[in-house]
């Protein structure tokens, strides 16, 4: 990890705007709010340590000719099987256009054709070409590159790097200061942070689940404090698992990008069946829940499941898509002339921290941008590509929505240490979350059922029983708003799937809002089924 260009002893205060997390919604917010001062925590280096580095797909955008924002629109609503709040993702694609003008002002390289126009590529479920990318399937990291650069170069903008978000401090209803713990070079203190304005930009929840695509920080730690500060929570149970994570026995798993299959390439069982067609009719283009699920049935009835690529993309693989390409040749496997053995990964959460159009949170001084909130966008199941957009849209957003209800700044006391600075030992808490971790994907993947969510949230109610780390209690409560919010809604939508409930009640074409106190009552209830089957 490379040092903090800011170290904590030469600090006479603090920006009275702190922003957690250094992946592509805190930097764009930081650069956004450009040239008031602000603080950024992030416990990797920023770029580092979030899901956006790892994105492989692009920006959604209706900028191509014969595009429309209506058609985008449609798109997005289609996909997120009847929760969508239209106004807010009119709004995220009536912007697009604006926000890819804006990375490429700070540098994002977006691939061009010969004459110069942007380079257009199609996705699952999109009705045309509109996915920005860059170098084929090197988008997250090189746009994550090119912010990291401008927010490095931008003065206002502070950087505490090795620093880890733990708790936020309330009085009633206002939030008004950050606990955060210092992890360079093995030491642990931890220091509260008074703020004006927090802005969470954490990312997702991924981790959670023993098989992702996700960061090992993406573990759901600006989720859970939020909620654990009494902060509404809406649609908890929607996590997108994407279907091609390159199944080869590591964590995180690399990813196949959509991409390839909007190129042509098939899905195929170990028999060479090609099994997509028979669950929709777009086949490798269907909705992301519905592939997911597909190849999810094909792995445990046996058959296996594999990406072809060999007739579609071929000997152009390593040029088109160099990242999955590595990954690939690292496991032996040369994705040319091989099918890739693939499985559905836990990749994004729908769900999140309840924010309004601007961003802002149920509680004052705290907002959300990125995957960690939830604006309605997604509703049940994320449309590919529009999740950079919505962080980009909403970062622009919240930076607007603070400048305008804080225009002057204000610079608080440095506080120094705080209490309860010993956590327990790591050992404790890897083991605790190898537990959490087996138990979310055996009962809270893919498909579901109300025995297994119920014996989910008695284990998950075991373990947080124990002491542990602030990072484990966090991550402990993120996955009880998931399981609490799987099990309250009885039925199957998007990315939740109940195979007690195999369909759609139009009785609950509605959105999930909860506190974390309702998890909680839901959990304790579900003790005694677990002793029961015990």
């Amino acid at each position: 990890m490379s040092p903090s260009p800011f170290p904590p002893q030469s600090w006479d205060g603090i920006d009275d705007v702190v922003i957690v997390g250094g992946g592509l919604a805190g930097l764009f917010c930081a650069l956004k709010l450009s040239p008031r001062p602000v603080t950024v925590i992030s416990g990797a280096p920023i770029g580092e340590g979030a899901s956006s580095a790892w994105a492989q797909g692009g920006i959604a955008a209706a900028i191509g000719t014969g595009d429309t924002v209506k058609s985008h629109l449609a798109d997005t609503i289609a996909a997120g099987a009847g929760l969508v709040d239209e106004q807010v993702a009119l709004g995220m694609v009536e912007e697009a256009a604006d926000r890819i003008h804006d990375l490429l002002d700070y540098g994002v390289p977006f691939d061009r054709d010969l004459e110069g126009a942007l380079k257009l590529s199609r996705e699952a479920a999109h009705s045309t070409k509109r996915i920005v990318h860059v170098g084929g399937d090197m988008a997250g990291a090189a746009i994550m590159a090119a912010l990291a650069a401008a927010v490095r170069r931008t003065p206002s903008i502070r950087v505490m790097e090795g620093f880890v978000a733990e708790e936020l401090r309330t009085e009633g209803p206002y939030v008004t200061g950050l606990v955060v713990r210092d992890r360079r070079g093995g030491l642990s203190a931890r220091m509260l942070l008074s703020t004006r304005a927090v802005v969470l930009a954490s990312g997702g929840v991924g981790h959670l689940y023993a098989l992702t695509t996700n960061p090992p920080e993406a573990c759901g730690e600006g989720l859970a404090m939020a909620a654990s500060a009494g902060a509404l929570v809406a649609d908890a149970e929607f996590v997108q698992f994407h279907p091609t994570a390159v199944d080869i026995g590591h964590d995180p798993a690399p990813l196949a990008t959509e991409a390839l299959r909007g190129e042509g390439a098939i899905i195929v069982d170990g028999s060479g069946h090609r099994f997509m067609p028979d669950h929709h009719p777009d086949g490798e283009l269907a909705p992301r829940d519905i592939v997911a699920r597909a190849v999810h049935e094909a792995k445990v009835s046996g058959r296996g499941a594999f990406l072809d690529c060999r007739d579609a993309i071929g000997v152009r693989f390593a040029d088109a898509f160099p990242t999955v390409h590595a990954a690939c040749m690292a496991a032996g496997i040369d994705p040319a002339t091989q099918p890739i053995p693939i499985a559905p990964a836990a990749h994004y959460h729908m769900g999140g921290v309840h924010v309004d159009g601007a961003g802002r949170t149920s509680l004052d001084g705290l907002w959300g941008c990125g995957e960690v909130a939830s604006t309605g966008a997604h509703g049940a199941n994320r449309l590919a590509s529009n999740s950079l957009l919505e962080a980009v849209v909403f970062a622009a957003r919240v930076a607007e929505d603070i400048q305008g209800l804080l225009p002057n700044h204000k610079v608080t006391p440095w506080l120094g240490s705080t209490e309860g600075d010993a956590p327990t030992g790591p050992e404790a808490d890897t083991d605790a979350m190898r537990g959490l971790r087996t138990t979310m994907s055996q009962h809270v993947g893919v498909v579901r059922d109300a025995a297994g969510l119920n014996e989910a949230l008695a284990k998950i109610q075991q373990l947080a029983a124990r002491p542990h780390g602030p990072q484990v209690c966090n991550a402990l409560a993120a996955a009880k708003l998931i399981i609490a919010a799987a099990l309250h809604r009885a039925e199957s939508r998007g990315g939740h799937y109940r195979s007690d409930h195999p369909d759609s009640d139009p009785s609950q074409a509605a959105r999930t809002f909860m506190t974390l106190a309702d998890a909680e009552r839901l959990a304790e209830a579900a003790i005694p089924t677990l002793e029961l089957a015990s």
